[in-house]
This record gives C-alpha cells, sequence and structure tokens, in this order.
C-alpha cells in the first residue's frame, strides 16, 4: 500500500472520483468529489487502474455537505451523501455521456439534460433488510463485508423511518426482509426464507406480511395480500413478489419521459416488456390504440388485470420474453423493453435480440435501464443499424449512483 496524493478530475460510473498517479494509473477514490485535492490509500500493483481508500481531503470541493446519514461512508446503498444534489446530478450526466461513448461508441449521444427528483431524501416507499451478525435487520456493508444492524436511513420514506425500530425479527431461515409502504400509511413486509413453508408469526404493530417464494410468487401470512400506491394519478394493487417502483412521484416522471421521447401517438400499437403490475402500461394505454404487455409473474399478470382493468386496448401475455417474442405475430409501432427489473446489471434478453433482428425499419425502440447496461447494448444496437434518436436519464435514486436512463432507436 502506497499513500498518494492526488488531485480528482471526473466522477466515474458508480459514484468514484477519478484521479491519476505520476504514472498516469487511473485511480478512484469513493466518498470524494472533482476537483478536490485528496490523500488516498492505494494497493501496490501493477494493473492500469487502481481503486483507493479515501484517508483525507486536503482541499474540499465547494460542492462538498455534511452527510446526513450515520451509517455514510459505511453502508452500500448511498455513495453520494457527501455531494450537493445539484453536484450529483452533473455527475451523474457525465457518467452517463461517459458510458455511452466511451463503452456504448456513440460519438455524439443525443443526450438531453438530466431530469432531477422531486426530492433528494426522505423518498423511498420500499427498502430490503438483511439479518445482521449483531441481531435485528441491516444492510450490506461493503466495507466492512458484512450486514450492520441499521439505526437510521433518511432517503426512506419517514414512515417507514419510524417503522425501522420496531423491526426485530427473529425467525430462522430469513434471508431477507422487505418492506413496502403503500397509501394511507399501510406496511407490507415481504419475507424470503430458506423454507418456504409459512412461518407462524405474530406481529405488535399494524403490517401485512407475507412470504414471498423462489418464482416471486407470493402468500399472504398477516393482513392484506397487496399494497395499493397511487402512481400519476391512478391506483395500482402490488402483490408482494411483484416489482414495486419505490419512489412513487419519480416513476410518473419516468412515464412521461417515455411518451414524450419516444412520440407515443393515438395510432401507435406498443410491445412493453416486462409489464409488470401495469403502472406504466396504464400511461402507454392512455395514449396509444393498442397495447401487448409480457411478463413472466402470474401475480404481477393478476395485478395488472385488475389494475388495467378500465382499458379495452390492453393484451397481457403471460410468460417469458422465450416464451411469447417467437410467436408474436404483431409488428407493433414501438417497443419498450426495460430490462434488469429484478436485476439492474442485465441488458437485454436473447429473445429481445431475435426481435428486433425481425423487425422491419422506422420502428421505434425504447429501452430503460441502468447506464451501464444500456452502454453495451447500445454498442449493439448500433451494429444492427439502429441509431439514438433521443437519450435523457431521470435521476430515480437521489444519493445513490445509479441512474435511470431512458433511449430511443430507429432504422
Amino acid at each position: 500500500m502506497s499513500d498518494l496524493t492526488l488531485t480528482l478530475t471526473d466522477m466515474a460510473h458508480g459514484g468514484l472520483a477519478l484521479g491519476r498517479d505520476r504514472g498516469g494509473r487511473a485511480i478512484f477514490v469513493p466518498f470524494a468529489i472533482p476537483g478536490e485535492t485528496v490523500r488516498a490509500r492505494v494497493p501496490d500493483d501493477r494493473r492500469g487502474f487502481a481503486r483507493a481508500e479515501l484517508l483525507e481531503v486536503i482541499k474540499p470541493s465547494p460542492d462538498r455537505v455534511t452527510p446526513r446519514c450515520r451509517h455514510f461512508g459505511i453502508c452500500g446503498n448511498c455513495h453520494l451523501q457527501h455531494m450537493a444534489y445539484a453536484a450529483q446530478l452533473r455527475a451523474k450526466e457525465a457518467a452517463v455521456r461517459d458510458q455511452l461513448t466511451r463503452v456504448g461508441g456513440l460519438t455524439n449521444p443525443p443526450l438531453r439534460p438530466i431530469i432531477a427528483a422531486p426530492e433528494p431524501y426522505d423518498y423511498r416507499t420500499e427498502t430490503a433488510l438483511y439479518p445482521a451478525e449483531e441481531g435485528g435487520l441491516g444492510y450490506w456493508s461493503p466495507v466492512e463485508r458484512r450486514i450492520f444492524r441499521v439505526v437510521e436511513c433518511p432517503i426512506l420514506h419517514p414512515s417507514l423511518q419510524v417503522a425501522l425500530p420496531d423491526l426485530d425479527v427473529e425467525l430462522p431461515g430469513l434471508r431477507r426482509l422487505t418492506l413496502r409502504l403503500g397509501d394511507d400509511e399501510e406496511l407490507l413486509a415481504a419475507l424470503e426464507v430458506e423454507d418456504v413453508e409459512p412461518p407462524e408469526l405474530a406481529v405488535d404493530f399494524p403490517v401485512s406480511v407475507a412470504i414471498v417464494l423462489p418464482d416471486r410468487t407470493a402468500a399472504s401470512l398477516i393482513g392484506d395480500p397487496y399494497l395499493v400506491q397511487t402512481i400519476g394519478g391512478r391506483e395500482f394493487r402490488f402483490s408482494p413478489g411483484v416489482p414495486f417502483p419505490p419512489y412513487p412521484a419519480a416513476a410518473e416522471m419516468l412515464a412521461e419521459t417515455i411518451l414524450s421521447l419516444a412520440e407515443i401517438a393515438p395510432g401507435d400499437s406498443v410491445l412493453e416488456s416486462p409489464g409488470g403490475a401495469g403502472w406504466l402500461t396504464a400511461a402507454l394505454a392512455g395514449r396509444a390504440a393498442a397495447i401487448i404487455a409480457v411478463e413472466p409473474n402470474p401475480d404481477a399478470v393478476a395485478d395488472a388485470a385488475e389494475n388495467l382493468d378500465a382499458f379495452d386496448n390492453v393484451s397481457i401475455y403471460q410468460g417469458t420474453e422465450d416464451d411469447i417474442f417467437p410467436g408474436l405475430d404483431a409488428e407493433p409501432d414501438v417497443v419498450v423493453l426495460r430490462p434488469g427489473i429484478q436485476r439492474s446489471e442485465d441488458g437485454l434478453s436473447p429473445a429481445a435480440w431475435r426481435l428486433l433482428e425481425r423487425l422491419r425499419p422506422r420502428r421505434r425502440i425504447v429501452v430503460v435501464g441502468e447506464v451501464g447496461a444500456l452502454a453495451k447494448d447500445a454498442k449493439r444496437l448500433g451494429k444492427m443499424g439502429y441509431r439514438a434518436v433521443g437519450i435523457q436519464a431521470v435521476d430515480l435514486a437521489p444519493q445513490g449512483f445509479g441512474v435511470e436512463v431512458v433511449s430511443v432507436w430507429r432504422k
């Protein structure tokens, strides 16, 4: 290990500030900001890059602020609480541009200014917690390489923050507990356990409880079998194992961005995958002539059928993209693909690539996802003859490095 003084110049994808040592090696420093001079501990190796440990900020940036959370620097959920929110947005937009040009091969990506979240704190209505070594529940710490017990989390909605101290769950075989907040302050705890047999439980505060099975279907144990969440002025029910937008106001912004950037018109037919519980499907159905939504989770299909009952222009196909895409006779005007709903690093599936290869020209392809995966997909889309006609970053996760990117492609 060597201690070096570095001047940081850029922000890399992943929330790490970038500097270079005297030999030109790239040094990535967490919890630092471009423009700062820092002292960092760097591994002695011969690779062309290294991740350092921040020891001291010698010359702080004007954008440096005091983190609101006592766990910041230990917890793996937040990476940017040391930066003013305006600086976070600039860093995220720069990281998106870098990924699309350097990894995606786009020489001049049509990137619009990033859309800020309505609130940078107190926003998340869902959190996943894990059994901590010292008891209770907590989050993963990449620094300490363990689950630590969480005491506070200021990015959570205040009602979830209040509930955290009450979550003293001792359940053998518990792998994860996901806590969700719906309309009217409803709470739902979804348990993932090693043994799928329903456990016997008692609760001492108002919360519905369900067990989520390995196939992401769920069984209700206590209280209501789903939550109701309002998005864009419309109520949607979400079963416990169905993907749930953890920032409802930002989800509404994302839907509006897709409609606008893809220029969804009244005569358009749209293919959407995955459809989930139908919150984006509803926005598409309110604008387009016909929607086909593909969704593998039977609980999500049931939710969508209930949530979209008012629309007569929506068809829901239950199955994976491998199951459904090869037999689709439709030639949609717009294809909306959201890979990585469960895992953000996933790009387009093999079935999606085969679908894009057989579509006729002039179709609009909308790919929505995490920028790292999108950048890799962008290179392949370019080789297939597609060109990006509009790219919009939307900040759905303030204080974290993640950013959702909507991209529209045409041949």
